[in-house]
């Protein structure tokens, strides 16, 4: 009931988006699920991202649409911000999560770091548990979202 869409008029954007975030605490951002639409919307995603400055939160764009408005915005307010590289379980198998797992070490081997958004899917979270203990013997580290958002900015 109190999804943010692009046809809300702006007060009732930001309530939506505080009545959300005022429901939880303890968490250093925001990222968007579902929404190519909305992050590809200037207008509402200045309001989401004005109010994440605000809170001094970061957001994530799971860069779900090519349109997406959400860095070239999050820039312009100095807010953190990074997105997703590659999705580990659009194929919710645990073959196709180690794929992608495959995919994200390559990205992070070229780029210095690389950031995966999963599902807790029973395959991504076995592919996960078995690569995890043995993700520093091949030279990958893991690291908190605000550790990789800091290598982000460090590479733009």
């Amino acid at each position: 009931p109190n999804t943010l869409t692009v046809s809300l008029p702006q007060e009732e954007m930001l309530r939506r988006l505080r009545w959300g975030l005022d429901r939880l605490d303890g968490y250093v951002g925001a990222n968007n699920h579902m929404g190519s639409r909305f992050t590809g919307d200037a207008a509402g995603m200045r309001v989401v991202l004005a109010e994440l400055e605000t809170r001094g939160l970061l957001f994530l764009d799971s860069l779900t649409t090519p349109r997406s408005t959400c860095g070239a915005l999050a820039r312009s307010l100095g807010l953190p911000f990074a997105s997703r590289n590659v999705f580990l379980d659009n194929e919710a198998t645990v073959p196709g999560v180690r794929r992608q797992i495959a995919t994200l070490e390559t990205v992070a081997r070229s780029h210095g770091y690389a950031i995966g958004i999963g599902h807790p899917h029973d395959a991504t979270l076995a592919a996960l548990a078995e690569w995890l203990p043995q993700a520093r013997a091949r030279g990958i580290t893991v690291v908190p979202l605000t550790s990789a958002i800091r290598l982000t900015a460090e590479h733009t």
